[in-house]
């Protein structure tokens, strides 16, 4: 009988091979175990956050901005609400993320969320579960470019947060994933924080900053995660 991954179609990474740090191979294991799971991450979340008056900050993403399994308002996303009431800073955030959205799930979505919400900025987290699925890398980049440029023109300014996969995938794949994020924010003139779990997947002991799954980052890598997109979004309320 065909593996399931051969059946959907999934090239398995070879996690035995070295050069793979202790903790992003077993962050990586558990996220194709992601993958894999049927009906794993299904709820939505779209409730609006005020932190006062000012722009509108829409978050579209994936279920690291979802708060899968945690409490709510321990994510990032709720954490930077209260990081812009702490530092008096304007802004009133919507979180329109999706557990295992896609950036075709975000591109298909975005028109609707900008009329209705009318962003000054917007938050793109979206193209880990892409990788994932193994979806043609100039498809993930097509359709971030395309959101980036429908934001744009909707008069909002873009803040597109990156994800990367290990060098199992090939290193050629890993840097071309890698560096697409930081193509489509060049080419459009948009912020970029190049990585939203450094310091969290990439240390030997990432264990700890995840839930029991494995899968999903726990509370206590949340605050790592706003400090990785604070300093850009920062710039863009200024």
């Amino acid at each position: 009988m065909p593996a399931l991954s051969d059946i959907l179609g999934f090239k398995r990474p070879d996690f035995t091979k070295p050069g793979l740090p202790a903790g992003l191979l077993g962050f990586m294991v558990s996220l194709f175990m992601l993958v894999l799971a049927p009906n794993s991450h299904a709820q939505a979340v779209g409730k609006p956050a005020t932190a006062g008056t000012g722009p509108t900050i829409l978050v579209v993403g994936d279920s690291l901005s979802a708060e899968y399994g945690l409490k709510r308002g321990s994510g990032w996303v709720s954490l930077m609400t209260q990081r812009l009431l702490a530092e008096k800073m304007p802004g009133q955030v919507v979180n329109a993320s999706i557990s295992g959205d896609t950036t075709s799930g975000g591109r298909s979505r975005l028109g609707a969320l900008l009329t209705q919400h009318k962003p000054g900025v917007v938050i793109i987290e979206l193209g880990g579960n892409d990788a994932l699925r193994g979806l043609p890398l100039e498809m993930t980049e097509g359709n971030l470019r395309t959101m980036t440029q429908a934001a744009q023109k909707a008069g909002a300014k873009v803040l597109l947060v990156g994800m990367q996969v290990p060098p199992n995938y090939g290193g050629d794949y890993a840097a071309k994933f890698s560096g697409l994020f930081a193509k489509v924010a060049k080419d459009t003139k948009s912020a970029i924080v190049p990585f939203l779990l450094k310091g969290v997947a990439d240390t030997n002991d990432a264990t700890r900053l995840f839930q029991a799954d494995r899968i999903h980052p726990n509370e206590q890598a949340h605050p790592m995660m706003l400090a990785n997109v604070w300093p850009e979004l920062k710039k863009l309320l200024k």
